[in-house]
């Protein structure tokens, strides 16, 4: 797969797609965050590949400066240490031609972008080495293999090490030997338990990683067995080998929760050919063949339903518990589940343009936008190893300069800092939770480009609102026929044969109000009139059915209607009939979003292009008190940019993510509604909704505070932990045993508080955790 970087127009991205056919050597596409997906054909090189998308964008107008690039991507299974993953991405973006790297803590994802003269096996060999250097023995795949795993019978000779090392100390503190015996016992269970993390520092002082957890703790033990108390040193290197054990198990199992929660891919598809049926990967079925979904199967690719009926399972994809009932031409999504019936479907798109790939593409990526809080914590990690070493070093210098300690104990204390001063529990738990707040919200169909997003969310104080599709159905309805009893019938019979061939929306809707009626009949010239309507004769009758301009132009006298909504005028000759007003009905349950929206100190600002009128009947009756009609796109801009300048907290915008796209991507957050399969929906916002719902807006807000919530515990939990041993530390209170705690034990803690950001349920306004 051939990547493009430059091309980050929604717009040449959506034309490529639609014409793809015209581009010579053009297999399939897909767009990839701030990158392109390309497939070529086998008759063409990639350079002409390259040249023949140039041209074929030539007719756009647009001149972007493409180049191709390449991205890697490796699984690196048991990577657990955040502090060792820091230092892995910080030597893999020093390698020659390597432009980017990015670790996704949560599913265990490697992923390298480099320019086209690196080779990937020097590349592979080059990342193996600096793996094998800073984390000695880990697995690095090509894929990610999900297979059960059980992690006790993985690691079942690491746990009788440590077993039988526990069980000696226990009975070195309890026997009685002589002096040269035990600390020969002594310095042989610490060669045992400690053998790995002293290699390990070893080969990262060489490669001048000092300060590094391996180290710091070799540095610990070894000093402890100086000054004579090699029990203790046993016990911390034992000990910390027990939490990295525990530690290891708690993120896998982290993983896990998410991967699963994520799990939306079907592991084939059932693919009709020919009479038969051919059990192959998604990938392989082309846009047009027809798939058979056996109940109790996932759907592998979106498409439409050709024959069959029955209810599907949508939670995996909206998060809404109840079956939804799909017939013959419905259209379904990929990742829903099959309950009922076997149901065939046409597929509508390939598998790299369906539902499943754009979540989970998605969801993967999103850790490469860091929230505020992970950038914090990353560069706090930086000082604070250090900071603690130096105060250990302090500590040592200064109880001797003014003879407040024994040499003995300072060193001791000092030794007890160093145990400490991983910040471990920092760098890990962090972004698991953010990335468990992405994976929370994605199972509610919210889908954010990053956890900088997620972090803003909760911090908006104004959002914007495009009136259409948004709080309203963008469906119209007639609600109502202005016209005298003896004109009505007559009236709906010119409006139903002006538009009853027309695909205009607002055509559909009157032509569905009046077919009850069976009208027919034959019209003679007609003329559509743009902007105003349609003009045409019927036995000799010269028939309007239009706007208020449309009968002035016709010199139709009409009284002024006074009626909020979409006015549509019939008049015969000179003789006003009267008007069907149509209305494009409010969404359910927007209303009290709205109201709930308000209730948390939100500001709510309706924009549009429709009439004031409109706009005004809209926004009254879902409870919105500021409100503008009659707006450009660049209208919009110029309202929020107005907005943004009194800084008065964060602004957002709500709308489809193609026609507001400028709105969109001037927002602090820009949110598009009701569409994931559009390039230039997910392009243009920052957070998608999959579902039309406008409450999924309070609950990206819930998911958020919630998160940022647990966010901050960690932080201060293990900051305060930190800092209460390390002052007890420094005063003599607590040994290097209880040292460990503040390190494995509180990093243990924070992974599994941060698992509680996954777990989120719409029954109550409450978080479940």
């Amino acid at each position: 797969m051939l990547k493009i970087r430059g091309l980050d127009c929604p717009i040449c991205t959506e034309d490529l797609k639609e014409h793809r056919k015209q581009v010579g050597g053009l297999k399939t596409l897909s767009k990839d965050f701030d990158l392109l997906n390309i497939e070529k054909k086998d008759d063409v090189d990639s350079d002409e590949l390259l040249e023949n998308i140039r041209d074929h964008l030539k007719h756009v107008g647009h001149d972007h400066d493409i180049s191709y690039v390449e991205v890697d991507e490796y699984y690196l299974k048991d990577l657990t240490c955040g502090d060792c993953t820091a230092k892995i991405i910080s030597n893999i973006k020093k390698i020659q031609g390597v432009e980017d790297a990015n670790f996704n803590f949560a599913i265990g994802k490697l992923s390298v972008q480099h320019d086209l003269n690196l080779n990937s096996e020097v590349l592979f060999k080059d990342i193996r080495k600096i793996v094998d250097r800073i984390e000695p023995g880990l697995e690095i795949t090509s894929r990610d293999l999900r297979i059960k795993r059980n992690i006790f019978q993985e690691n079942k000779g690491e746990i009788l090490k440590l077993s039988a090392v526990f069980i000696a100390l226990v009975a070195m503190m309890v026997l009685t030997l002589p002096a040269a015996v035990e600390f020969t016992v002594l310095l042989l269970l610490y060669l045992i338990v400690a053998k790995d993390v002293l290699k390990t520092a070893f080969d990262n002082i060489r490669a001048g990683e000092i300060f590094d957890e391996n180290f710091l703790m070799s540095i610990a033990s070894i000093g402890a067995i100086i000054i004579g108390e090699a029990p203790e040193a046993v016990a911390v290197m034992l000990f910390y080998e027990i939490g990295e054990f525990f530690e290891d198990l708690a993120v896998e199992s982290s993983r896990d929760s998410i991967r699963n929660a994520l799990n939306l891919k079907a592991e084939y598809t059932n693919l009709l050919k020919d009479g038969k049926v051919l059990q192959v990967d998604p990938k392989v079925a082309e846009v047009g063949d027809v798939i058979l979904v056996r109940p109790g199967e996932k759907i592998p690719l979106d498409g439409e339903i050709v024959k069959g009926d029955g209810f599907i399972d949508t939670s995996n994809i909206t998060g809404e518990s109840m079956p939804l009932y799909v017939s013959e031409g419905d259209y379904v999504n990929s990742g829903c589940i099959n309950k009922s019936a076997l149901l065939h479907v046409k597929v509508g798109k390939v598998y790299e343009d369906g539902t499943v790939a754009k979540i989970i593409n998605l969801v993967e990526n999103a850790s490469s936008r860091k929230a505020k809080s992970e950038r914090i914590i990353t560069k706090f990690a930086r000082v604070y190893t250090p900071t603690v070493v130096a105060l250990s070093v302090l500590i040592v210098v200064i109880s001797q300069m003014f003879n407040l300690l024994s040499p003995r104990d300072a060193v001791f204390r000092a030794l007890t800092f160093l145990v400490i001063s991983c910040p471990c529990a920092f760098v890990l738990s962090v972004p698991l939770s953010v990335f468990a707040g992405i994976g929370a919200a994605s199972k509610r169909a919210i889908f954010v480009k990053g956890g900088n997003f997620l972090e803003s969310l909760a911090k908006v104080k104004h959002i914007f609102m495009d009136k259409t599709g948004t709080i309203t159905k963008g469906v119209f309805e007639v609600v109502d026929v202005i016209a005298k009893e003896e004109d009505r019938t007559q009236l709906l019979k010119y409006a139903y044969l002006a538009e009853k061939n027309s695909t205009h929306p607002i055509a559909k809707s009157i032509v569905n109000y009046t077919k009850s009626y069976e009208f027919e009949g034959e019209v003679q010239d007609l003329q559509e009139v743009p902007g105003k309507g349609v003009i045409y004769f019927q036995d000799g009758n010269k028939i309007y059915v239009g706007n208020k301009s449309l009968l002035e132009t016709g010199g139709v006298e009409f009284e002024d209607l006074n009626s909020p909504g979409v006015q549509v005028h019939v008049a015969v000759d000179k003789r006003y009939l009267g008007a069907l007003i149509l209305k494009d009905a409010v969404k359910d349950s927007v209303k009290e979003s709205i109201q709930e929206l308000k209730n948390r100190g939100i500001k709510i600002t309706l924009l549009s292009g429709d009439l004031e009128d409109n706009v005004k009947a809209a926004a009254l009756e879902v409870g919105i008190d500021d409100y503008y009609g009659r707006l450009l796109p660049q209208d919009k801009v110029e309202k929020l940019e107005e907005a943004t300048e009194k800084k008065d907290g964060l602004v957002a915008f709500v709308g489809d993510g193609v026609n507001d796209a400028p709105v969109l991507a001037r927002a602090d957050i820009g949110i598009s509604m009701g569409d994931l399969g559009s390039d230039s929906a997910v392009e243009a916002s920052d957070i998608v909704l999959l579902t039309d719902d406008i409450s999924k807006i309070v609950e990206g807000i819930d998911i958020s505070e919630h998160t940022r919530k647990i966010v901050i515990q960690n932080i201060a939990f293990a900051l305060g932990i930190k800092i209460v041993f390390l002052i007890l530390g420094s005063l003599g209170m607590i040994g290097m045993w209880a040292a460990v705690f503040a390190d494995v034990g509180v990093t243990l803690i924070a992974v599994l508080n941060s698992m509680r950001a996954l777990n989120y349920h719409k029954s109550s306004k409450d978080l479940k955790v």
